[in-house]
């Protein structure tokens, strides 16, 4: 009898693929599985739906003890970032709790206030939800936005030549800032609107995870720049096993920014463009390259290696 494959051996990626298969394409939706969020149209209307989910679990994405409110902020948080990376703007929330009997009515209570805080900032409502008895606590959100009929971003589209631009700073998860990111909704908007980016994801897993998703969806490569990676100061004080603060940076994930490529001719107008809109930092971190499914590394002293390493991934460590 041949062995089972188990979600540790297979890996995340691979029982999504699995999974996808069984469940097939969807016939109504404009985008499917495999990119930030679903798209549906609006029959006669103006715009396209945008719908995700995300989970959020005790001891996996929070701990014990965490501030109650950061845990519903966090989880409105994940589905908001999906919904930026696909130019849009939330509407519209379900969240489902799963909790002991010991979890206390005052934690849940401080929960949904953390999420409604974050919903009330970009303007979307709780609608419901359910709830239900399990060993640990856990919310799992599901979200719809909405965006122009046609025009929602994907995570296809970039090409050889492209550069590779990431907001804010990268890596301070582990200080916290999983609890305590922005989702980059403005941001999001404002890519979109101008019509800037060839191809744009958030990123939750990593840049390491997260940019060799794009380059297998696009069938291309790509080439990071040590040296211009944007470290956040947090991952400076971190004191660990010595590890580089870039190699924190690229791999840690859940810091929910937006990685995305501009084409080359566009870089100089964009670059300027974005100073002129936003404080918040952009930064060009490399080049896609046509060399398929290759990620490479150019050293501080010029040196260029293929680089194996990935960042987080759900059922391996």
């Amino acid at each position: 009898m041949t062995e089972s494959k188990t979600l540790k051996t297979v890996g995340e990626d691979a029982a999504i693929a699995a999974l996808q298969s069984i469940a097939g394409k969807a016939r109504d939706a404009v985008i499917g599985s495999g990119d930030d969020c679903a798209v549906v149209p609006v029959e006669g209307g103006t715009h396209d739906w945008l719908l995700t989910s995300d989970p959020v679990v005790e001891g996996i994405h929070f701990d014990a003890d965490t501030d109650p409110r950061l845990v519903g902020r966090k989880a409105v948080g994940r589905v908001f970032s999906d919904i930026a990376a696909m130019g849009g703007e939330p509407v519209w929330l379900l969240i489902n709790v799963t909790a002991p009997e010991s979890c206390t009515l005052e934690w849940l209570r401080t929960v949904y206030r953390g999420a409604r805080s974050l919903c009330r900032k970009y303007g979307a409502q709780i609608i419901g939800g359910d709830t239900g008895k399990g060993p640990i606590r856990a919310l799992h959100v599901f979200g719809v936005g909405r965006v122009p009929r046609g025009d929602a971003l994907r995570r296809s589209g970039a090409r050889p030549g492209d550069a590779i631009y990431v907001t804010g700073r990268l890596g301070g998860s582990r200080a916290g800032g999983h609890l305590k990111f922005e989702p980059r909704i403005e941001q999001g908007l404002w890519l979109r609107e101008q019509g800037w980016p060839s191809a744009l994801m958030d990123v939750s897993d990593g840049v390491a995870t997260d940019l060799r998703r794009l380059l297998t969806i696009n069938r291309v490569g790509a080439e990071l720049d040590v040296e211009a990676i944007p470290v956040s100061p947090a991952v400076r004080r971190l004191n660990d096993d010595g590890q580089a603060p870039w190699m924190h940076a690229l791999t840690d994930g859940e810091d929910f920014e937006l990685l995305f490529t501009v084409s080359p001719a566009r870089c100089a107008l964009f670059e300027s463009s974005w100073k002129d809109t936003f404080r918040l930092r952009c930064t060009r971190i490399g080049a896609i390259t046509a060399t398929r499914n290759v990620l490479k590394l150019r050293e501080a002293d010029g040196e260029v290696r293929t680089w194996e390493a990935h960042g987080f991934e759900h059922f391996r460590r």
